[in-house]
């Protein structure tokens, strides 16, 4: 568990799900930052979320989840030390620092899972303050993936592969 500026992270409870879904439910149903179905059932996201992850975490402020992010291999084998993560931010919690917060915090959580780096594989190019977010925290776009997503408002956008080593400079 950690704590910044007022904010608990720590690793989600099932009973953590009835706050994590109207988060995710909303965030999928816009369609303008994650390539999910947009009407996913309550059960398929439990299990998006909750159960296919390696971990899941809840960020909250006096006992209200605000927001909630995953960490997953990225790839099997040879790529097994490489985690992905994916955040999300209740809507009137946005612009408080939560997605800051979980992501400086979930590169320590992947460092102690064991993980060498951390790879974003599909960051919409119109998520602009993700974009800036990630930059700031140290990712560097690595890879372009032209047109790669249908932006409800704009059509067809690229998205990024971003990038952070994690591990030592001599690994």
């Amino acid at each position: 568990m950690t704590e910044q500026a007022g904010i608990t992270i720590r690793l989600a409870r099932e009973a953590d799900f009835a706050s994590i879904w109207p988060i995710v439910r909303d965030v999928i149903r816009l369609g303008d930052t994650y390539a999910i179905e947009a009407g996913l059932t309550r059960e398929a996201v439990r299990s998006l979320w909750m159960e296919a992850p390696r971990a899941t975490y809840v960020a909250e402020r006096g006992g209200e989840v605000l927001g909630t992010y995953y960490l997953k291999t990225n790839q099997a084998g040879g790529g097994a030390h490489v985690c992905n993560a994916g955040y999300m931010v209740a809507e009137a919690a946005r612009g408080q620092g939560i997605a800051r917060a979980m992501c400086v915090q979930s590169q320590d959580e992947a460092r102690e899972l064991g993980y060498l780096a951390m790879q974003f594989n599909f960051v919409v190019e119109t998520n602009r303050g993700a974009i800036a977010l990630w930059e700031h925290l140290g990712f560097e776009t690595v890879g372009r993936l032209p047109r790669a997503f249908r932006h409800p408002q704009a059509g067809l956008v690229d998205a990024r592969v971003m990038f952070k080593w994690l591990g030592p400079e001599e690994a």
